[in-house]
C-alpha cells in the first residue's frame, strides 16, 4: 500500500482516504488491497474519503465505480465522502455516477447512517 492511500478498520467498517497525489498505479493497488481487506476483517461497509481529490478524470471515477462494485459484491456497503463539488460536477460532465455506492458529506455522517442513528 502507498502513501498515497491508507485504509483502516474501525468498528466493522474500512476506512480508506485516498491522497491527491495518488497515481494510477496506486489506485489499482489499492483496489486489490481494499478486496483483500474486505474479507480478511469481514468488513461490513467501506467508507471512501476523497476530499483530498480536487479534480477526477475519468479512470479515476471509473476505478471508484469499480471499488464500490467490487466491496458490494463482497457483501460491503460503500459510502463516497468529503466529495468537493467541483468533483461532483466533473463526474456529472463525464456522465459517470457511483450507483453502488452512497454519499456522505463527511465521515461523521457515514458512520451515523451505518448505526442507524440521525446526527445530533
Amino acid at each position: 500500500m502507498s502513501a498515497a492511500s491508507a485504509i483502516y478498520f474501525v468498528e466493522g467498517v474500512l476506512l480508506v482516504a485516498i491522497q491527491e497525489d495518488i497515481s494510477d498505479t496506486d489506485i489499482l493497488d489499492l483496489q486489490e488491497a481494499l478486496a483483500e481487506r474486505i474479507v480478511r476483517d469481514s468488513a461490513r461497509a467501506v467508507v471512501m474519503d476523497i476530499n483530498a481529490l480536487e479534480i477526477v478524470d475519468t479512470f479515476v471515477g471509473r476505478i471508484l465505480a469499480q471499488l464500490a462494485s467490487v466491496s458490494k459484491l463482497l457483501d460491503a456497503q460503500t459510502y463516497v465522502v468529503g466529495m468537493r463539488p467541483a468533483v461532483a460536477m466533473t463526474l456529472v460532465e463525464l456522465g459517470m455516477d457511483l450507483p453502488e455506492s452512497k454519499t456522505a458529506l463527511s465521515l461523521s455522517h457515514a458512520l451515523q447512517d451505518l448505526r442507524g442513528k440521525p446526527l445530533a
